[in-house]
């Protein structure tokens, strides 16, 4: 596993360095303190794991946060701050976050989060959840009920289905591959039909539909 931290503080990120390689011993990581830096080694090298702060000398990390999703789609992008609220957390998960986790937890707290990525959950602080299934709460309350739908169903094919319940549980594109018999470019191709269909642009918003698609009943062979 490759893993880039991007952390403009030094003590922070050896903070950080420290607690990933406890959860993913085997782990190699590579460093950055500035957004036009990380976006460089996003160019040059191949990761399977970010771990990002938002606030950072030169902008902002949701912009390496979608970097990563556009040129890498296979890998798992982390925020890792501490803003709690809306105007950080949306657009983040927006922009293809997998998970958000908020600095002031305890160590051991941060490690049980992300060792869930192993399990393909998205690593999310509690508050951070609570917020989450606040805000889609209060959209269906206020969203109006109407008789018929304003656009079409998404149809699916079944192998669109299969690709959709593994991204959504967290395997990469690989995995996938060798899973369904495709190659990693094949299932990158599907990856994109499927976000173009579903109007999705991260792992998040997939795994939310695939949920209300009823795939997760289903599991991988």
């Amino acid at each position: 596993m490759h893993i880039l931290l991007l952390e403009d503080l030094p003590e922070i990120r050896q903070w950080l360095k420290t607690l990933v390689t406890q959860v993913f011993p085997a782990a190699r990581v590579s460093e950055s303190a500035r957004v036009h830096d990380a976006l460089e080694q996003i160019t040059a090298l191949r990761f399977d794991l970010a771990l990002i702060d938002l606030g950072l000398p030169d902008g902002s990390g949701v912009e390496v946060v979608a970097a990563l999703r556009e040129s890498q789609p296979e890998a798992q992008s982390v925020v890792v701050t501490i803003h709690d609220d809306d105007d950080h957390l949306f657009p983040a998960l927006q922009a293809g976050a997998f998970g958000y986790l908020l600095k002031e937890q305890a160590k051991d707290q941060l490690a049980e989060q992300l060792q869930r990525i192993t399990q393909g959950e998205p690593p999310l602080s509690p508050s951070i959840a609570r917020r989450v299934i606040a805000y889609f709460a209060s959209q269906a309350r206020t969203q109006p009920a109407q008789t018929e739908p304003l656009l079409p169903p998404v149809s699916l094919t079944d192998r669109e289905n299969e690709v959709l319940l593994r991204v959504a549980k967290g395997f990469t594109l690989p995995e996938i591959g060798v899973q369904l018999g495709l190659s990693r470019h094949t299932i990158a191709d599907y990856v994109k039909q499927i976000y173009r269909k579903l109007n999705v642009s991260s792992r998040a918003e997939a795994a939310l539909e695939a949920q209300r698609l009823g795939l997760f009943r289903k599991s991988p062979r």
